[in-house]
């Protein structure tokens, strides 16, 4: 009995791996065992970082609110909790693009949560 070896499907899994690492330099994308593991790799800091994006900008956004409350003579901890106990819920993101995009509502509602 002959032996089977499934070319056509081996060889759309191979041109999908080398698809994937089109733009690879050198080996990591003509070659298909040096270009599957760069790939994989690239899978691996993709889904890590997907997580890691949602850190970062959390990060970014209380340092916008932390600059625009100091402006104001307060800090971000005491804005935070000012709002909590006042019933104002606003989430961080709506926050720092206040604090960005218009100063003069964000002083109004520090002015508002802190008296």
């Amino acid at each position: 009995m002959s032996r089977s070896k499934n070319k056509v499907a081996s060889h759309r899994r191979r041109k999908k791996i080398l698809k994937e690492a089109k733009g690879y330099w050198g080996a990591r994308s003509k070659v298909y065992t040096v270009a599957k593991n760069h790939v994989e790799k690239g899978y691996v800091h993709a889904f890590r970082d997907r997580k890691l994006k949602k850190r970062t900008y959390r990060q970014i956004w209380i340092v916008r609110i932390n600059a625009a409350a100091r402006l104001n003579g307060t800090t971000y901890s005491r804005l935070i909790n000012a709002l909590s106990v006042k019933g104002i819920n606003i989430n961080r993101k709506i926050l720092a693009s206040l604090a960005t995009e218009n100063p003069s509502v964000f002083t109004d509602l520090v002015k508002f949560s802190i008296n």
